[in-house]
């Protein structure tokens, strides 16, 4: 299952590593490890924060892909399902459609 991960990261914390030289390491052995299909850094709400597109088997791969953000940056991290155009598609509008109309 296809999802979008949040990665929230404090500022003091991220500055912390980026002051002590181990941002960069540590980032790379984060994405490294991730494998990310897509990755994308923005802010929010006025913190550092990136956008991953990951592939899950199974839920019990969400602390595999949590914990180093959690552990190396403090981090908050979301996960969101997501669908491509061929798995809506999958979904059975059209029959939901017609169960649910009036």
């Amino acid at each position: 299952m296809r999802f979008i991960m949040r990665v929230t990261i404090p500022v003091d914390r991220f500055n912390q590593a980026v002051r002590d030289g181990t941002v960069e390491k540590k980032m790379t052995r984060i994405l490294d490890e991730m494998k990310p299909e897509g990755a994308y850094f923005t802010s929010t709400n006025g913190h550092r924060s990136g956008y991953f597109i990951i592939n899950m088997d199974a839920t019990s791969e969400i602390p595999r892909y949590a914990e180093p953000w959690f552990l190396l940056f403090d981090a908050m991290v979301e996960f969101l399902p997501v669908m491509t155009p061929e798995d809506l598609g999958e979904g059975g509008l059209g029959a939901l459609g017609k169960k649910w109309s009036a």
